[in-house]
Protein backbone atom coordinates (compact mmCIF):
# COMPACT_ATOMS: atom_id res chain seq x y z
CA UNK A 1 0.00 0.00 0.00
CA UNK A 2 1.28 3.54 -0.74
CA UNK A 3 1.37 5.37 2.05
CA UNK A 4 2.38 8.95 0.66
CA UNK A 5 -0.49 11.60 0.84
CA UNK A 6 -1.48 13.50 -2.53
CA UNK A 7 1.25 16.24 -3.48
CA UNK A 8 -0.78 18.89 -3.81
CA UNK A 9 -1.73 18.35 0.33
CA UNK A 10 1.87 18.53 1.11
CA UNK A 11 2.42 21.49 -1.09
CA UNK A 12 -0.52 23.80 0.99
CA UNK A 13 0.65 22.13 4.22
CA UNK A 14 4.51 23.38 3.48
CA UNK A 15 2.95 26.97 2.27
CA UNK A 16 0.82 27.18 5.30
CA UNK A 17 3.37 26.12 7.86
CA UNK A 18 5.95 28.61 6.16
CA UNK A 19 3.15 32.16 6.74
CA UNK A 20 1.45 30.30 9.52
CA UNK A 21 -1.98 31.83 7.38
CA UNK A 22 -4.19 30.07 4.63
CA UNK A 23 -4.10 32.95 2.68
CA UNK A 24 -0.57 34.27 2.30
CA UNK A 25 -0.06 30.49 1.74
CA UNK A 26 -2.93 30.61 -1.46
CA UNK A 27 -1.39 33.76 -2.47
CA UNK A 28 2.09 32.02 -2.85
CA UNK A 29 0.53 29.24 -4.83
CA UNK A 30 -1.83 31.19 -6.71
CA UNK A 31 -4.59 29.42 -5.99
CA UNK A 32 -7.88 30.69 -3.58
CA UNK A 33 -7.62 30.70 0.58
CA UNK A 34 -10.31 27.96 0.71
CA UNK A 35 -8.42 25.49 -1.86
CA UNK A 36 -5.71 25.23 0.44
CA UNK A 37 -7.61 25.03 3.92
CA UNK A 38 -9.31 22.09 2.28
CA UNK A 39 -5.92 20.54 0.82
CA UNK A 40 -4.92 21.27 4.38
CA UNK A 41 -8.03 19.59 5.64
CA UNK A 42 -7.79 16.42 3.29
CA UNK A 43 -3.63 15.71 4.68
CA UNK A 44 -4.81 15.83 8.14
CA UNK A 45 -7.49 13.10 7.27
CA UNK A 46 -5.36 11.06 5.46
CA UNK A 47 -2.80 11.28 8.54
CA UNK A 48 -5.91 11.11 10.83
CA UNK A 49 -4.44 14.00 13.21
CA UNK A 50 -4.57 17.77 13.00
CA UNK A 51 -1.76 19.83 12.07
CA UNK A 52 -2.72 22.97 12.70
CA UNK A 53 -4.62 25.06 15.48
CA UNK A 54 -6.79 26.95 13.95
CA UNK A 55 -6.75 30.70 15.62
CA UNK A 56 -8.63 34.02 14.66
CA UNK A 57 -5.99 35.60 13.09
CA UNK A 58 -4.10 32.88 11.73
CA UNK A 59 -2.87 29.46 12.17
CA UNK A 60 -0.31 27.55 14.96
CA UNK A 61 1.27 24.35 14.81
CA UNK A 62 0.28 21.03 16.74
CA UNK A 63 3.26 19.74 17.96
CA UNK A 64 2.94 16.73 15.34
CA UNK A 65 2.46 19.30 12.70
CA UNK A 66 5.75 21.44 13.82
CA UNK A 67 7.86 18.01 13.51
CA UNK A 68 6.08 16.95 10.53
CA UNK A 69 6.34 20.33 8.37
CA UNK A 70 9.82 20.33 9.16
CA UNK A 71 10.36 16.96 7.20
CA UNK A 72 7.99 17.99 4.43
CA UNK A 73 9.68 21.58 4.10
CA UNK A 74 13.55 19.70 4.12
CA UNK A 75 12.09 17.08 1.41
CA UNK A 76 10.71 20.30 -0.82
CA UNK A 77 13.92 22.21 -0.55
CA UNK A 78 15.79 19.00 -2.02
CA UNK A 79 13.04 18.75 -5.06
CA UNK A 80 13.91 22.01 -5.60
CA UNK A 81 17.83 22.38 -5.16
CA UNK A 82 17.54 18.88 -7.33
CA UNK A 83 15.33 20.70 -10.18
CA UNK A 84 17.49 23.68 -10.53
CA UNK A 85 20.98 21.26 -10.29
CA UNK A 86 19.36 19.54 -13.48
CA UNK A 87 18.17 22.49 -15.24
CA UNK A 88 21.45 24.31 -14.61
CA UNK A 89 23.55 21.44 -15.58
CA UNK A 90 25.54 22.25 -19.04
CA UNK A 91 25.72 20.19 -21.64
CA UNK A 92 28.22 17.27 -21.32
CA UNK A 93 30.11 15.89 -24.34
CA UNK A 94 32.89 12.94 -23.44
CA UNK A 95 35.80 12.92 -25.93
CA UNK A 96 37.88 10.00 -25.72
CA UNK A 97 41.60 10.44 -26.65
CA UNK A 98 44.86 9.04 -27.29
CA UNK A 99 47.17 9.96 -24.04
CA UNK A 100 49.74 11.97 -26.16
CA UNK A 101 46.88 13.66 -28.45
CA UNK A 102 45.36 14.57 -25.20
CA UNK A 103 48.23 16.02 -23.58
CA UNK A 104 50.28 17.86 -26.17
CA UNK A 105 47.06 19.11 -28.52
CA UNK A 106 44.00 18.88 -26.56
CA UNK A 107 44.62 20.25 -22.95
CA UNK A 108 46.99 23.41 -24.80
CA UNK A 109 43.55 24.01 -26.81
CA UNK A 110 40.85 23.92 -24.32
CA UNK A 111 40.74 27.31 -23.41
CA UNK A 112 40.11 28.22 -26.93
CA UNK A 113 37.25 25.71 -26.53
CA UNK A 114 35.55 27.12 -23.56
CA UNK A 115 35.67 30.59 -25.02
CA UNK A 116 33.64 29.45 -28.19
CA UNK A 117 31.48 27.08 -25.74
CA UNK A 118 31.03 27.83 -22.41
CA UNK A 119 27.84 26.02 -22.22
CA UNK A 120 29.17 22.55 -22.71
CA UNK A 121 31.61 20.43 -20.41
CA UNK A 122 33.94 18.84 -21.53
CA UNK A 123 34.83 15.42 -20.13
CA UNK A 124 38.30 13.87 -21.36
CA UNK A 125 39.06 10.63 -21.69
CA UNK A 126 42.62 9.76 -22.24
CA UNK A 127 43.13 6.21 -23.55
CA UNK A 128 43.64 3.77 -26.53
CA UNK A 129 41.82 1.98 -26.24
CA UNK A 130 38.75 0.76 -28.44
CA UNK A 131 35.68 2.36 -26.46
CA UNK A 132 32.26 2.08 -27.28
CA UNK A 133 30.19 4.69 -27.92
CA UNK A 134 27.37 3.37 -26.67
CA UNK A 135 28.44 0.80 -23.32
CA UNK A 136 30.98 3.53 -22.44
CA UNK A 137 29.45 6.88 -22.79
CA UNK A 138 31.59 8.38 -25.36
CA UNK A 139 30.34 11.09 -27.90
CA UNK A 140 33.29 11.47 -29.76
CA UNK A 141 36.34 9.98 -30.54
CA UNK A 142 39.94 10.79 -32.29
CA UNK A 143 42.04 7.85 -32.42
CA UNK A 144 45.57 6.87 -34.50
CA UNK A 145 45.17 4.71 -36.98
CA UNK A 146 44.00 3.69 -40.47
CA UNK A 147 41.45 5.43 -41.49
CA UNK A 148 38.08 3.35 -40.30
CA UNK A 149 35.51 2.33 -43.12
CA UNK A 150 31.98 2.07 -41.41
CA UNK A 151 28.70 3.69 -42.90
CA UNK A 152 27.46 4.19 -39.46
CA UNK A 153 30.43 7.02 -38.72
CA UNK A 154 31.55 10.55 -39.59
CA UNK A 155 35.21 10.11 -40.02
CA UNK A 156 37.80 13.44 -40.45
CA UNK A 157 41.23 13.13 -40.37
CA UNK A 158 42.87 15.66 -38.03
CA UNK A 159 46.31 15.64 -38.64
CA UNK A 160 48.56 13.33 -40.78
CA UNK A 161 51.39 11.72 -38.87
CA UNK A 162 54.32 13.52 -40.30
CA UNK A 163 57.40 12.59 -38.02
CA UNK A 164 60.28 15.07 -37.17
CA UNK A 165 63.42 14.85 -35.27
CA UNK A 166 63.48 17.34 -32.62
CA UNK A 167 65.57 17.89 -29.42
CA UNK A 168 66.64 21.18 -26.83
CA UNK A 169 68.62 23.65 -28.30
CA UNK A 170 71.23 23.18 -25.00
CA UNK A 171 72.50 19.58 -25.99
CA UNK A 172 73.51 20.36 -29.52
CA UNK A 173 77.20 21.82 -28.15
CA UNK A 174 77.81 24.07 -30.80
CA UNK A 175 76.66 21.72 -33.37
CA UNK A 176 75.46 23.27 -36.42
CA UNK A 177 72.04 22.69 -37.83
CA UNK A 178 71.23 20.52 -39.83
CA UNK A 179 72.89 18.08 -38.18
CA UNK A 180 74.03 14.70 -40.23
CA UNK A 181 73.02 11.57 -40.29
CA UNK A 182 76.37 10.58 -38.35
CA UNK A 183 75.51 13.22 -35.67
CA UNK A 184 72.23 12.18 -35.02
CA UNK A 185 73.68 8.90 -34.23
CA UNK A 186 76.18 10.05 -31.53
CA UNK A 187 73.23 11.87 -29.38
CA UNK A 188 71.22 10.33 -27.03
CA UNK A 189 67.92 8.70 -28.44
CA UNK A 190 64.29 8.78 -26.84
CA UNK A 191 62.03 6.24 -27.31
CA UNK A 192 57.95 5.66 -26.84
CA UNK A 193 55.49 3.00 -27.42
CA UNK A 194 55.45 3.75 -31.11
CA UNK A 195 59.37 3.70 -31.89
CA UNK A 196 59.87 5.02 -34.96
CA UNK A 197 63.89 5.05 -35.12
CA UNK A 198 64.31 1.91 -36.87
CA UNK A 199 61.91 2.80 -39.92
CA UNK A 200 63.67 6.90 -39.67
CA UNK A 201 67.30 5.45 -39.68
CA UNK A 202 66.32 2.91 -42.72
CA UNK A 203 64.64 5.69 -44.48
CA UNK A 204 68.19 7.67 -44.25
CA UNK A 205 70.04 4.59 -45.27
CA UNK A 206 71.56 4.34 -41.70
CA UNK A 207 73.04 1.65 -39.57
CA UNK A 208 71.46 2.03 -35.84
CA UNK A 209 74.47 1.26 -33.95
CA UNK A 210 71.92 0.44 -30.87
CA UNK A 211 73.05 3.44 -28.46
CA UNK A 212 71.39 3.04 -25.31
CA UNK A 213 68.48 6.29 -24.84
CA UNK A 214 65.51 6.07 -22.61
CA UNK A 215 62.20 4.51 -23.28
CA UNK A 216 58.84 5.75 -22.64
CA UNK A 217 55.21 4.43 -22.51
CA UNK A 218 53.78 7.63 -24.42
CA UNK A 219 55.37 9.91 -26.41
CA UNK A 220 54.30 13.08 -24.32
CA UNK A 221 56.85 11.87 -22.09
CA UNK A 222 59.52 11.77 -24.75
CA UNK A 223 58.73 15.04 -25.86
CA UNK A 224 58.82 16.44 -22.02
CA UNK A 225 62.45 14.71 -21.86
CA UNK A 226 63.38 16.17 -25.43
CA UNK A 227 62.53 19.64 -23.59
CA UNK A 228 64.30 18.63 -20.75
CA UNK A 229 67.54 18.18 -22.96
CA UNK A 230 68.13 14.70 -22.40
CA UNK A 231 68.01 14.05 -25.84
CA UNK A 232 66.47 13.39 -29.23
CA UNK A 233 62.61 12.40 -29.89
CA UNK A 234 60.53 11.34 -32.91
CA UNK A 235 57.48 13.30 -32.84
CA UNK A 236 54.47 14.40 -34.80
CA UNK A 237 55.23 17.91 -35.79
CA UNK A 238 51.81 19.14 -35.31
CA UNK A 239 52.50 17.76 -31.43
CA UNK A 240 55.39 19.98 -30.94
CA UNK A 241 54.40 23.06 -33.20
CA UNK A 242 54.23 25.10 -29.94
CA UNK A 243 57.67 24.23 -28.28
CA UNK A 244 59.16 25.24 -32.03
CA UNK A 245 57.75 28.28 -32.24
CA UNK A 246 58.86 29.47 -28.64
CA UNK A 247 62.19 27.55 -29.70
CA UNK A 248 62.36 25.45 -26.65
CA UNK A 249 62.68 22.40 -29.11
CA UNK A 250 64.33 22.69 -32.95
CA UNK A 251 64.11 20.25 -35.84
CA UNK A 252 67.63 18.76 -36.28
CA UNK A 253 66.87 17.73 -39.84
CA UNK A 254 64.60 18.38 -42.81
CA UNK A 255 63.56 14.62 -43.44
CA UNK A 256 60.22 14.02 -42.27
CA UNK A 257 59.04 10.26 -41.54
CA UNK A 258 55.10 10.18 -42.81
CA UNK A 259 53.72 7.13 -41.29
CA UNK A 260 50.86 5.29 -42.36
CA UNK A 261 48.67 5.92 -39.37
CA UNK A 262 47.31 9.29 -38.78
CA UNK A 263 44.76 10.89 -36.22
CA UNK A 264 41.29 10.35 -37.20
CA UNK A 265 37.72 12.02 -35.89
CA UNK A 266 34.77 9.81 -35.37
CA UNK A 267 31.03 10.26 -34.58
CA UNK A 268 28.31 8.59 -34.73
CA UNK A 269 26.35 9.57 -37.72
CA UNK A 270 22.24 10.15 -37.40
CA UNK A 271 20.10 12.95 -36.50
CA UNK A 272 19.90 11.94 -32.85
CA UNK A 273 23.32 13.47 -32.60
CA UNK A 274 22.52 16.03 -29.70
CA UNK A 275 23.67 19.78 -30.58
CA UNK A 276 26.21 19.61 -28.11
CA UNK A 277 28.10 16.63 -29.06
CA UNK A 278 27.59 18.86 -33.14
CA UNK A 279 29.03 21.26 -31.65
CA UNK A 280 32.35 19.17 -30.43
CA UNK A 281 32.86 17.73 -33.49
CA UNK A 282 32.66 20.51 -36.15
CA UNK A 283 34.95 22.65 -33.52
CA UNK A 284 37.88 19.71 -33.82
CA UNK A 285 37.04 19.47 -37.41
CA UNK A 286 38.04 22.81 -37.69
CA UNK A 287 41.09 22.36 -36.55
CA UNK A 288 41.73 20.02 -39.23
CA UNK A 289 45.00 20.26 -41.45
CA UNK A 290 43.98 20.88 -44.63
CA UNK A 291 43.75 18.12 -47.08
CA UNK A 292 47.18 18.11 -49.17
Amino acid sequence: MDRLPPLNGLRAFDAAGRYLNFRAAADRLGVTQGAVAQQVRQLEAHLGMPLFERLPKGLAFTSAGRSYHARVAAAFEDLRMATEGVMAEPDRVSVSLPPTFAARWMVPNLGEFAAAHPNIELRVLSTEKLLSFHADGVDVVVRLGLPPAAATLDVVRLFRQNVIVVCSPKILEGRGLPLSGEELLELPRLHDSHDAWPEFFERLGLRDRGRRGLRFSQAALAVDAAVAGQGVALISRFLVARELAEGSLVQVMPQILERQQNYYLLAQKGPSRRPAVEAVFQWLKSRAEPEA
